[in-house]
């Protein structure tokens, strides 16, 4: 299915709601990735709400009948960049979910826009963070009477993020991170210390080429570090997330080729691999250096 005929229907339910996790079983077997769009849902929650760091988490997971969809999903962990906010990275996360995948987004305490205490040195210590989640999510997966038990692929996580949510993203691929964390998209960010250590990971880079916040330079150190697969995505004349706003230039060939990325890394889709060249590169808008040998993870 071509990630351009994607189409995201919302529905609308509230349900009230530092160091990496430990190592996966072996994961189960991915189920086939949907061929088709599904419905999406949004749900919040908080790990740890009386705790020194407590995390509110917007979660968008696919339905089907005004359910969680039948089966087991892959999860993508997406962080937000400085007084962000997950509900403003929706335009991505819906049209993720849509495609197969639950999409969890922390506020970080902060570096959100609702931090009562903003710090921008807080972004080292956001990585322990998204692992606390990824535990957290683990566990709310065994957890008899939750909407979400049983639908999560615990054994398949991509950590994604845009600006400083980027740099959380790379601080996650630290040396000996749980394999469960099977790939990640750096947008507009670029490394954190001890960051693109192994195991090698599948990364894909995304950055304006006249960002003038995080300069494109950033970005391509952050690339030349990482060791293991990996590809760059540059939107040519471009700044720091225009290109994720629905209708602005570069905009489909970011969706589709995180999208592809996506389930190429995480349900395995061979398809979607050999798909993600064509749909990133658009002649004047878009480059793509591609070093991810091969169809298939």
């Amino acid at each position: 299915m071509g990630v351009r005929r994607l189409c995201v229907v919302l529905l609308a339910a509230s349900l009230a709601g530092c160091a990496p996790a430990t190592a996966a079983t072996e994961p189960p077997p991915a189920r086939h990735a949907p061929d088709q769009a599904r419905p999406v849902a949004v749900r919040t929650l908080t790990v740890d709400p009386t705790g020194p760091r407590p995390l509110p988490v917007t979660l968008w997971y696919p339905t089907e009948r005004g359910r969680v969809a039948p089966g087991r999903f892959p999860v993508v962990v997406h962080s937000h960049g400085l007084l962000s906010l997950p509900e403003l990275h929706a335009a991505l996360a819906t049209r993720w979910a849509a495609a197969g995948f639950v999409v969890a987004a922390p506020a970080y305490p902060y570096t959100s826009r609702r931090a009562t205490r903003f710090s921008r040195a807080d972004v080292r210590n956001q990585p322990a963070d998204a692992w606390r989640l990824i535990r957290h999510l683990v566990r709310l997966d065994a957890r008899a009477g939750d909407p979400l038990a049983g639908h999560l692929d615990v054994g398949r996580f991509a950590a994604t993020g845009h600006s400083a949510g980027g740099f959380t993203t790379a601080g996650m691929f630290t040396s000996g991170h749980p394999a469960r964390l099977r790939s990640g998209v750096i947008i507009a960010g670029g490394g954190l210390a001890g960051a693109f250590a192994g195991p090698a990971a599948p990364l894909l880079f995304v950055h304006g080429t006249a960002d003038p916040v995080v300069p494109l330079t950033v970005g391509q150190a952050g690339y030349r570090r990482a060791t293991g697969p990996k590809a760059f995505l540059g939107l040519l004349g471009q700044g720091h997330g225009d290109y994720l706003t629905p209708g602005r230039p570069g905009f489909d060939q970011v969706l589709a080729a995180t999208t592809d990325f996506l389930r190429w890394t995480l349900y395995d889709d061979r398809d979607a691999g050999r798909r993600l060249r064509a749909d990133a590169a658009q002649p004047g808008v878009t480059t793509f250096d591609d070093r991810l040998a091969g169809p298939g993870p």
